[in-house]
């Protein structure tokens, strides 16, 4: 009993077992006073570096980190954005896949971050295709899940099929845009 007494104040607050078994009046004794100061110009000056600080970082680097796909609906829908990319002379990505295609729901953030990658001069989309009309899925000549297009000018101009792991698929497509943006 004598050397649970004797241990140092740390020691026993490390172990909760340990701090019953020591009097009450040791215990408190043994603890040095803390004296807390106030010093309010210093603090709220402390806080006005910081909010710079965080300021001067946003400056830096402003651009998303992920950007969710626009969803496209309807084959309507599919010709209103061919047609603002075309007006505007912009390519577009569109992504088919389904909500039971567990490689496309694993696919979808990797893709929304490399769409971050493009903003704002390339506008990525998905398309469920169990949610528009088969002749747009036919239209787009899409048979497999997942299928990234790219379009230009309303005709398609090249697709990767990511039947395969996740980062290749998401190299494949960087390569498409890549290579899109060469000619």
């Amino acid at each position: 009993m004598s050397e649970i007494v004797n241990m140092s104040p740390s020691l026993r607050s490390l172990n909760p077992k340990i701090s019953p078994l020591v009097p009450p009046r040791q215990l408190s004794s043994s603890l040095p006073r803390l004296k807390f100061l106030s010093f309010p110009g210093k603090i709220s000056l402390v806080t006005e570096r910081i909010r710079a600080i965080d300021a001067q970082k946003q400056e830096i680097d402003d651009s998303p980190v992920s950007i969710e796909l626009g969803p496209i609906s309807s084959e309507s829908h599919f010709d209103e954005v061919m047609e603002e990319a075309q007006k505007l002379g912009e390519s577009v990505v569109i992504v088919w896949m389904a909500a039971w295609c567990r490689k496309c729901i694993y696919l979808r953030p990797k893709l929304e971050k490399l769409a971050a990658d493009f903003y704002p001069r390339l506008r990525f989309y998905h398309v469920d295709v169990n949610a528009v009309p088969y002749r747009l899925v036919t239209r787009a000549g899409v048979t497999k899940m997942p299928t990234i297009q790219l379009w230009r000018d309303d005709q398609k101009q090249a697709e990767v099929i990511g039947g395969h792991k996740a980062h290749f698929v998401v190299n494949e497509v960087r390569e498409m845009i890549e290579n899109d943006s060469i000619t």
